[in-house]
């Protein structure tokens, strides 16, 4: 443990934060899959890999930067994102130049990045290396892992092979190309509260399966995986804005087939009809998303000709994101590696309550935090912390007197300082006896310590609850 001087100081350092966190975010945005390219040529992965740069940390690091070197006017964040294994050379990767969007995030996109034959993994993950334009140097960020494939599946897909199949709750981007043309790539995208086709950024949309018998104000979800026919819902993941349910239909030969159910595949091309309108399809013009009516085949009743705007190229896409807040110290070491909690474990209770930490990228130098108070923390290996559980008296309460629950954030924080912020919290919850509205505190009887005691046995073994919010 910090000696007390040092843990009251970062205490102090921790509630503050708590109270005006200034994180800076760095979020990756890639596909699940990549195409293979053969030989001489290229086939960038599409649709790019995105960064985007977030949170009020960034703006303070800079004038920080600024009052410590005049020089650095011009300060900014570049950074250089390869595959992994690939070699240290700068040479190997893209350069990635930071420009700020209207809602202050810094956007950066690699649009030249590729997998030769010459490789022969089935998997691999992008690498992220950032800095100051001072040269200092911010860490080293992974994406998720990306299958590697050959080309888009031409077989019927069936659900014992669901390695390639998209299920409903996952996250998609969608694509069109005109006449098969890599320069006229646009992503279905959203800007100002509208849905548009855009050459330059692409959105990840979440894909629900939806009951079909039900109205649009319903809309319950559905598990399972998506089929050609099933009514779905599409969700931005950014702002929440939808478009009205629409059937998923199989695309061959710029034909929107009536009759095929089998399961969506990833890089399959697919048009989206408007449920309940009359042959109407999502359709991109120029930068604009439109409706285009499709026109009915006399010969085949199966069959519904398309035009090049309403056929889209759909693929699974995965996010990940790191946070973390340099505001308690002046960090000179790189950030990474950023650990991430995926889930807790919660052994015992009373005093000897033990939280295991689950996730990725941890090491010896992190400390678990509830809130604002440090926790006894022993490191087990690079997916697990273990640490006990502080008494609520830690928060300035007693637990005889608690009477509503109390939620904390849990943080890591580096022997340096540096936080790393989570999605998780820990909630204490008091014995039920003792919710307000019930008279529990207003009649004491004379054997008050024995029923005090009966209630802490009681409480101390159900008073943990452990909550992730969404």
């Amino acid at each position: 443990r910090s000696n007390p001087y040092q843990t009251n100081l970062l205490r102090e350092g921790v509630r503050r934060y708590l109270q005006l966190p200034a994180d800076q975010t760095v979020l990756i945005l890639h596909a699940k899959v990549a195409q293979k390219s053969y030989g001489n040529e290229k086939r960038f992965f599409c649709p790019p890999p995105c960064v985007y740069l977030s949170g009020p940390g960034w703006k303070l690091k800079q004038e920080q930067i600024k009052t410590r070197d005049l020089e650095e006017a011009g300060f900014r964040v570049c950074g250089y994102m390869g595959l992994d294994s690939m070699g240290s050379s700068l040479m190997e990767t893209q350069k990635l130049s930071f420009e700020e969007q209207p809602d202050a995030k810094g956007f950066g996109c690699a649009k030249a990045l590729y997998i030769s034959d010459a490789d022969k993994r089935k998997h691999f993950r992008l690498v992220l290396k950032l800095f100051f334009s001072n040269g200092q140097e911010i860490g080293t960020f992974h994406s998720k892992l990306i299958k590697v494939i050959s080309k888009p599946s031409q077989k019927k897909q069936t659900l014992k092979n669901t390695d390639l199949c998209i299920s409903s709750g996952s996250k998609v981007s969608l694509f069109n190309r005109l006449r098969s043309q890599t320069v006229s790539t646009r992503y279905l995208s959203v800007e100002g509260g509208a849905f548009i086709a855009s050459a330059r950024q692409w959105a990840a949309f979440t894909l629900h399966l939806a009951d079909e018998r039900c109205t649009r104000s319903e809309f319950p979800l559905r598990e399972g995986y998506i089929r050609y026919g099933s009514v779905v819902q599409l969700i931005c993941t950014a702002t929440g804005i939808t478009l009205p349910p629409l059937i998923i239909r199989k695309v061959t030969k710029q034909y929107a087939m009536l009759d095929v159910d089998e399961p969506i595949s990833q890089l399959h091309k697919c048009a989206f009809q408007f449920q309940g309108s009359d042959r109407m399809y999502l359709c991109l013009s120029t930068e604009k998303v439109i409706q285009f009516q499709a026109s009915p085949c006399p010969k085949e009743a199966n069959r519904e000709l398309l035009n090049d705007g309403s056929c889209w190229t759909i693929i699974g896409t995965e996010t990940v994101e790191y946070t973390f807040s340099e505001s308690l110290a002046c960090v000179r070491e790189p950030v990474s590696p950023v650990p991430l909690i995926t889930a807790l474990q919660l052994t015992g209770g009373g005093d000897v309550a033990m939280l295991e930490v689950q996730g990725e990228y941890f090491h010896a130098h992190l400390k678990v935090w509830f809130g604002d108070v440090e926790a006894e923390t022993m490191y087990r290996s690079p997916k697990s912390l273990v640490c006990v559980v502080p008494d609520v008296s830690a928060f300035g309460s007693d637990w005889r007197w608690l009477r509503y629950p109390i939620t904390v954030p849990l943080l890591l924080i580096r022997d340096d300082g540096l936080i790393y912020s989570s999605s998780f919290t820990f909630t204490y919850t008091p014995e039920q006896s003792f919710i307000p509205g019930q008279q529990v505190l207003s009649d004491i009887p004379q054997d008050s310590d024995k029923l005090i005691d009966s209630i802490h046995q009681e409480f101390t073994r159900t008073n943990f609850h452990l909550f992730m919010q969404s």
